[in-house]
């Protein structure tokens, strides 16, 4: 197969995909909040690999220093932090957006985060923390969340050009998160329509039962997208009205400051 002349992602089949890569990082991404520490057995499993095959990629890893091996379990190991510190500092509108973000959430009282899509997943990238807890995971740069139940994830999605978008919610799963997550593709789909149209998302309870989000697009000077901003919430101590009469002229204001400061 000839090799790629484009800008479109290689495909497992081309020539120039390098298959050992992708597995090792498969191995890494196995780790998460649920499985810290993992048994040879466990990593075969999530990662759909014979043992053998995982065997030799977290043998690999440790020998690099990217796995912890203790006993039967691995784990990561500190190194790992350098894959992600190499994105966030190519990156260096972060430090613009973070006070943005630390603002909104002195004026507010509530957490706001900057999120980017990655496939079909919301990846926390900048984050200011309000003192009151909203959910049971603790949420962190470098948390994921299903985009299809997040305000920053259907922003996110609402600006994908149709086939991608299409060709995206063709391999997903809708889960129910909560009895108000929305679970058919056409209603998402019209969603995602009006999110497009009015430029905000709100999202209510459908993540997780009193855990209410407000988010908006973010762009840099030339328009190219940064990722989505939001404001997150308990539903019971802030109200629809107030979500959308004070946090969302606040939330158009600092997008409109980071588009100004960001080139």
């Amino acid at each position: 197969m000839n090799a790629q002349t484009n800008d479109e992602p290689l495909k497992p089949d081309d020539r120039d995909f390098v298959t050992a890569l992708a597995s090792g990082l498969d191995v890494i991404l196995a780790f998460d909040h649920a499985n810290p520490r993992m048994t040879l057995s466990e990593v075969a499993t999530k990662t759909g690999m014979n043992r053998a095959r995982a065997r030799r990629f977290l043998l690999t890893l440790n020998a690099l220093g990217y796995v912890r091996k203790q006993h039967r379990h691995f784990e990561l190991a500190p190194k790992t932090l350098q894959l992600g510190y190499a994105f966030l500092s190519a990156n260096n509108y972060r430090s613009v957006i973070q006070q943005h973000l630390e603002d909104i959430t002195q004026q507010t009282g509530e957490s706001s985060s900057l999120g980017v899509l990655d496939g079909s997943d919301v990846t926390y990238v900048c984050r200011s923390a309000a003192p009151h807890r909203l959910m049971v995971i603790t949420l962190a740069i470098g948390t994921r969340l299903p985009a299809v139940a997040t305000s920053m994830g259907r922003v996110l999605l609402a600006q994908l050009p149709e086939d991608e978008l299409d060709a995206l919610l063709e391999t997903i799963t809708l889960e129910q998160h909560t009895e108000r997550t929305i679970t058919d593709k056409a209603e998402l789909r019209a969603c995602l329509r009006q999110v497009r149209e009015q430029g905000y998302c709100i999202v209510d309870q459908e993540l997780d039962s009193g855990l209410r989000s407000l988010a908006l697009p973010a762009f840099d000077a030339h328009g190219r997208l940064l990722g989505a901003i939001n404001v997150s919430t308990n539903a019971a101590r802030i109200d629809m009205t107030m979500l959308t009469e004070r946090f969302l002229p606040l939330l158009r204001e600092k997008a409109q400051q980071i588009a100004n400061q960001v080139n």
